[in-house]
């Protein structure tokens, strides 16, 4: 089958390999002319410009969008709205607001462009073992672009999950889970770090993972790190996010579902990001006030 690649970082990169593998035809495009050049070394068809893109698929064509969520895909959807016809579809790989993909869904409509929400999980790994895909939008679509789906995950790895936005929920949802599972590791292996026995922290997640109910691809990512720096001292503990944490709090706020852990590991996030916080100053200075308890004072 024949699909446009738009976008070409590490995920766009590895999945333009992984159709390839599968026999598709790609075309793809990238702002950094080096990427294209790569893809089209590895066996794409380059493009310099979403226009070209468009020329070289036969109708009804499928593009693929994997770039930044906000600005950047929406830019991109409306650029390739103009030039895109009816029956052709768009699919956002991309880690979007469901909202948005809603929103981008109705305005394609309007042009008869199908547009499906493909939640992609997997990361840098997903060239070797495939994605996880949980597609939303119309299901004749959705079913016209399964080649490239089952291409892309691993075998039971793609479903058709809902109508617009559906496919975007689950990965939002999906990604505060992940928030939650990384939190919880991070603690634990740090209360060992500081406990009194001198653990080799590599040693226990390796024998964490041979049978025991905390087991996980999570846990195998963590001894494979603990692996190549047990102390991890290479490593400055700033946890960026990338949105989907907050929207997924947010939607349980709105749902009124109590989500405490989800909502815990996005706050340790926030202050992983500061080198000295206020709060705790605050905190401290208080507790000085009250109590007479000792603070620390700077140098």
């Amino acid at each position: 089958m024949q699909v446009g690649m738009i976008g070409l970082g590490r995920m766009g990169a590895n999945m333009t390999t992984r159709l390839l593998r599968g026999q598709h035809a790609v075309i793809a495009y990238d702002q950094n002319a080096d990427a294209v050049r790569a893809a089209a070394t590895g066996g794409a068809v380059g493009s310099s410009s979403l226009a070209e893109v468009v020329s070289k698929l036969s109708r009804p064509r499928a593009v693929w969008t994997m770039v930044p969520s906000g600005k950047p895909t929406n830019d991109t959807v409306h650029a390739l709205l103009e030039l895109l016809e009816e029956g052709d579809c768009i699919i956002d790989g991309g880690n979007s607001n469901f909202r948005d993909s809603q929103a981008r869904c109705a305005l394609a409509k309007k042009k008869g462009v199908f547009f499906l929400d493909a939640g992609t999980s997997g990361g840098v790994w997903g060239l070797e073992n495939g994605y996880c895909l949980m597609v939303g939008g119309d299901k004749d679509a959705a079913q016209r672009a399964e080649p490239i789906f089952l291409t892309l995950a691993p075998p039971s790895g793609y479903a058709y999950v809902g109508p617009s936005g559906a496919g975007h929920f689950s990965k939002m949802v999906h990604n505060g889970i992940e928030y939650g599972m990384l939190g919880a590791y991070g603690e634990g292996f740090e209360i060992l770090e500081k406990s009194e026995f001198d653990y080799d922290l590599h040693q226990l997640a390796a024998l964490w993972l041979q049978g025991s109910v905390v087991r996980s691809w999570m846990l195998e990512l963590a001894e494979r790190a603990l692996r190549q720096d047990s102390s991890l001292a290479s490593i400055r503990g700033y946890v960026d996010d990338s949105g989907e944490g907050r929207w997924a709090v947010q939607a349980a706020i709105d749902e009124n579902v109590p989500a405490p852990v989800i909502t815990a590991s996005l706050l340790s996030r926030l202050v992983s990001r500061q080198a000295e916080s206020f709060s705790a100053k605050m905190i401290a200075a208080m507790r000085n006030e009250f109590g007479g308890h000792a603070v620390k004072r700077e140098p």
